[in-house]
């Protein structure tokens, strides 16, 4: 019998992730994700399986609730694709961590473990990101080979488990990213998730906002443009 789709949770870093006590949005993530003390797939390849990284957000996530977290290797050549594997098939939620998007992509790509990740979440698995994780969850984000020469500006495809194009945390860029891939894509609508929202994407396509609303921005008349925003469910 074929198991239900996941929600998947789209959050955004910044600031408000920095603090002592538990974060409470991923807080109330975790709880209506995977219940108590879930146990936790960590997914570094953003940031290059960085252990220092991995020991800051596995201590916000133990605040938030969380039961044991388990780096899910990706980014050594060394890896164990068996265990990674095994850790990942085994833990209640997958966390697609931060750090860079292009660098997070290349890494799954070599591991093999893209097939792998869109099965468990076909067979039900959750899947939360956080920050550049967020948009590798989606389906694809943009890159300068000519470093700020929006000319060059191209587009790469993410793992496209949440079906839309988002970005994290740049509200004070006025989502400037985001504009560029709705130019380069012709996609009807992107999503801007500010620092403290998150944003919830159900198997049928609906979308909740978590925390904060989230910005809809479109690419209209040859202008970037907000169509206004999701209010907080």
């Amino acid at each position: 019998m074929n198991r239900v789709k996941a929600d998947i949770f789209l959050m955004a870093g910044g600031r408000e992730n920095v603090r002592k006590g538990a974060n409470p949005l991923l807080e109330h993530i975790l709880a209506l994700a995977a219940g108590r003390r879930p146990a936790i797939a960590y997914i570094g390849a953003a940031s290059g399986d960085d252990r220092n990284f991995l020991g800051f957000i596995g201590a916000m996530c133990k605040r938030a609730g969380a039961g044991q977290v388990l780096l899910a290797p990706m980014a050594s050549p060394t890896a164990n694709v068996k265990k990674t594997k095994a850790v990942l098939a085994e833990c209640d939620l997958v966390f697609v961590s931060g750090g860079d998007v292009e660098l997070g992509m290349s890494y799954l790509e070599l591991s093999g473990l893209i097939p792998f990740l869109k099965q468990l979440y076909d067979a039900g698995k959750v899947f939360l990101g956080l920050s550049a994780g967020s948009i590798m969850l989606a389906q694809s984000w943009v890159r300068w080979p000519d470093a700020g020469n929006d000319v060059t500006a191209e587009t790469f495809p993410c793992l496209g488990l949440a079906p839309l194009l988002c970005d994290t945390h740049a509200e004070k860029e006025e989502w400037d990213e985001l504009k560029v891939l709705l130019k380069l894509t012709g996609a009807a609508v992107g999503y801007g998730i500010p620092s403290g929202a998150a944003l919830r994407v159900s198997a049928d396509g609906s979308l909740l906002a978590l925390g904060k609303p989230v910005q809809r921005l479109a690419w209209r008349g040859g202008l970037p443009e907000r169509i206004g925003e999701l209010p907080v469910s």
